[in-house]
């Protein structure tokens, strides 16, 4: 019996899968006219985890094993949305993290985490702007309260010094 091309495919990546990264599904996307059979390089897949969870974008090879490298979407089953650049199946670079609740996260990450210049926007509408480091607000930003008064000043974690409330005169 003659197995697809994606049939060959799947049984090929979900035995170079460590068992709790085995996808269920993947669709890996060679570049139109690319007759080389290297799989080496970002290729656009789709992949649903075992748990549910859906990653669509680029992916590539580390140690045999695929890991989110380039740009994707991923969709974990609590709901929470990454969209953003990866590296070594890291949140690594821009990126914009949705949590269920209403809470949103843009820009840079390192690591996994919030890490650089980014905005917080929580779910009552309050808005943070500025540095992050290791997933804490920390350094000279901007905090917009829910009834629109900015306040500057320098932030560290849940401290924040200094403040300043901006008038609009």
């Amino acid at each position: 019996m003659k197995l697809s091309r994606k049939q060959r495919l799947l049984s090929a990546l979900t035995t170079i899968c460590q068992p709790e990264e085995a996808v269920t599904d993947v669709w890996w996307d060679k570049k139109e006219g690319d007759s080389s059979n290297s799989d080496d390089g970002p290729r656009k897949v789709f992949y649903i985890f075992p748990n549910g969870e859906r990653y669509e974008g680029e992916c590539s090879r580390s140690a045999g094993v695929l890991v989110r490298s380039g740009t994707g979407k991923h969709i974990s089953v609590t709901g929470v949305i990454y969209t953003g650049e990866w590296c070594k199946d890291k949140m690594q670079g821009r990126g914009t993290l949705e949590h269920p609740s209403g809470a949103v996260y843009e820009g840079e990450f390192k690591d996994g985490m919030y890490h650089g210049m980014g905005t917080y926007t929580f779910p009552d509408g309050c808005v943070y702007k500025g540095p992050f480091k290791n997933n804490r607000i920390e350094g000279d930003g901007t905090f917009i309260d829910a009834k629109g008064i900015v306040w500057t000043g320098e932030f560290h974690g849940k401290a924040a010094l200094g403040l300043k409330m901006q008038h609009n005169i």
